[in-house]
């Protein structure tokens, strides 16, 4: 009976040796190669459509005709954005041109954040909202008031209509 708690320890433990990973595999999981590093990096690099948008709003506080861009003044720190052939510039609804960025104009919109660094104006709306906007966020607003209102509703009754202990 002794001997065959001995030999099912023993084997349990040449089996927990064997499957301990050694010191070189742990190694090699750490830290990964350079070569997948850089594949990784030059498929980002390579698929702009990863670009994700970014909002933004302020006023404009200079223009530059020649580069082709402007910057947002910001609290902390300015924001300079490049227009390009690919950027959608509006005024008042209206289709707009590079020579209608003024600086002290409000403005809004979004831009794609470069692999560079530099960041690339998507969308750029100039002057006030107009009132389609103003009704189309009005709208949104409302409806999703409404939807908290009923979340929160259905949360109350829900929870009330748990038996207490």
């Amino acid at each position: 009976m002794k001997q065959k708690k001995f030999l099912i320890i023993g084997a349990f433990f040449a089996v927990v040796v064997l499957c301990l990973p050694t010191p070189s595999e742990a190694k090699a999981k750490g830290s990964p190669s350079p070569e997948v590093e850089s594949s990784a990096t030059a498929r980002a690099d390579a698929s702009p459509a990863k670009l994700r948008a970014t909002a933004f709003k302020g006023m404009i506080a200079s223009v530059d005709d020649i580069a082709k861009t402007f910057t947002i003044a910001g609290k902390d720190t300015s924001r300079v954005l490049k227009v390009t052939d690919k950027t959608i510039i509006t005024k008042g609804g209206q289709p707009a041109t590079m020579k209608e960025v003024v600086a002290n104009e409000e403005v809004r919109g979004s831009y794609y954040k470069m692999p560079d660094g530099s960041m690339e104006a998507k969308v750029l709306k100039l002057g006030p909202l107009t009132e389609a906007e103003k009704a189309e966020r009005d709208a949104r607003r409302a409806k999703r008031e409404e939807k908290k209102a009923a979340a929160s509703s259905a949360a109350t009754s829900a929870s009330s209509a748990s038996p207490s202990p």
